[in-house]
């Protein structure tokens, strides 16, 4: 079976629960004793009771199995009940129907069954099954609910270390000291130029200070956010860096985990070198498969940077917790390329709200 479909750990439950109902069917709703007439002991009678139970409860559990698998989430309850319900019921029928006209065509039990025994028989078989089905999808929608709970809080941990992470990298000594001196060489020259620095500079840190009260942010606002922040690089590195943009307008209400796209740049950043002679060229734009793609030139400075990747791996680990498609990474001799599946709002309610 496939390793995302989902199965039922209930070993003990059928191992308890189909002798059980066996017995209960055997001693209570079939109490009759015409053991003489049938020709079977009372033991024997159980086993094919046993027998009848486990061909019902199995059957049914493949219904089970094949709707909660169709529709795992929380939000598709309806339709997950709704299928469960009349599938068990038709299988029930059905089973229970071919297993009366068999012994009716053997004489099994040494008689044939009234209509109303039928009758009798399939309406005992639902009832067990409504109790059964309940219990099981009762225990389903607790699990759901657990684990979808474990996955809010593990995503709410990855949005606080990135925020973390972002913040580290804002107010190292290095990066507070190169914007500083821009700032100073801005006040000589251009006070103007000085003021939107500074703008621009309290706009960066305050998007990032803001970033771990949602899980994810629009495109838009990313690319807002993005104008503020390249502006400082672009104050820095003057002509030794370039940012294209080449975006579609129905894609900046998609959304995407808030600092996706400093992160990318500032790993471009670190990693290259950054020359007016061999600019640093970004460049965001989106495809047809509504996907994000970040792609800068690959020029390696000179001097190794160690890497653990964390903003790349945090990125990662969010699309897995948000159960999106994977964040993809291609890198050639002289291009290095991010692909950023972007998310609608639908399929993030879908799939995170109730997976």
């Amino acid at each position: 079976m496939p390793s995302n479909q989902k199965t039922l750990n209930d070993k003990w439950f059928r191992f308890i629960g189909i002798p059980f109902i066996a017995f209960m069917s055997h001693d209570v709703f079939f109490n009759e004793h015409h053991m003489s007439e049938e020709g079977f002991t009372s033991w024997e009678i159980f086993f094919i009771a046993l027998a009848e139970t486990a061909l019902v409860w199995e059957t049914n559990r493949l219904v089970l199995l094949y709707f909660h698998n169709r529709y795992p989430a929380l939000t598709q309850t309806r339709q997950r009940l709704t299928g469960i319900f009349f599938g068990c019921m038709l299988v029930t029928i059905l089973v229970r129907y071919l297993t009366i006209w068999f012994y009716d065509q053997t004489l099994f039990w040494g008689y044939i069954f009234p209509p109303e025994g039928y009758w009798y028989n399939i309406w005992i078989a639902l009832l067990y099954v409504a109790i059964v089905a309940g219990i099981y999808e009762g225990l389903y929608f607790f699990q759901q609910w657990k684990q979808t709970f474990a996955e809010k809080e593990a995503l709410k941990i990855e949005n606080l270390q990135t925020q973390l992470d972002s913040l580290k990298a804002q107010i190292n000594p290095h990066f507070l000291f190169n914007n500083l001196g821009s700032l100073s060489s801005l006040i000589m020259e251009d006070q103007a130029q000085a003021v939107r620095f500074v703008n621009e500079l309290s706009a960066v840190y305050r998007y990032v200070l803001q970033a771990n009260e949602k899980h994810l942010a629009s495109l838009k606002a990313e690319l807002n956010f993005i104008n503020n922040y390249f502006h400082l690089l672009k104050v820095r590195f003057g002509e030794g860096i370039e940012l294209n943009y080449q975006i579609q307008d129905s894609c900046l209400d998609y959304l995407l985990p808030p600092l996706t796209l400093q992160l990318l740049i500032e790993n471009a950043v670190k990693h290259n070198a950054i020359l007016s002679t061999s600019p640093l060229v970004i460049s965001i734009y989106t495809d047809e498969a509504d996907n994000l793609i970040i792609v800068n030139n690959l020029q390696k400075k000179t001097s190794t940077i160690t890497s653990n990747k964390l903003g790349l791996q945090n990125i990662m680990t969010k699309y897995k917790l948000l159960g999106q498609k994977d964040v993809l990474v291609k890198q050639t001799n002289s291009l290095f390329q991010v692909i950023i599946p972007l998310i609608k709002t639908a399929s993030y309610e879908s799939a995170y709200s109730g997976r």
